[in-house]
């Protein structure tokens, strides 16, 4: 399994850490910051599944009036594995 830790940028989180496994299925992914029951929500919404899949599903969803949000931002950190 690897462990990506990703410091965001343009967002309230700071930093996203989770888990790819040799299936390429996402795991354990923690936001350090941000909207804490709206993260946890989707950290719940996306374990087990498939890295490629979350990371085009949540590419380019942004937050109020910022270009980014968390969820791009783990698109991002996904996509730089």
């Amino acid at each position: 399994m690897e462990h990506i830790s990703y410091k965001t940028k343009g967002t309230c989180s700071v930093k996203i850490d989770f888990d790819i496994d040799s299936e390429n299925k996402i795991h354990n992914v923690v936001f350090t910051g941000g909207c804490n029951g709206n993260l946890k929500a989707i950290s719940k919404l996306i374990e087990g599944q498939d890295a490629d899949w979350v990371a085009n599903t949540l590419e380019g969803n942004t937050c109020g009036y910022k270009p980014t949000s968390c969820a791009d931002q783990l698109s991002k950190a996904i996509k730089q594995k």
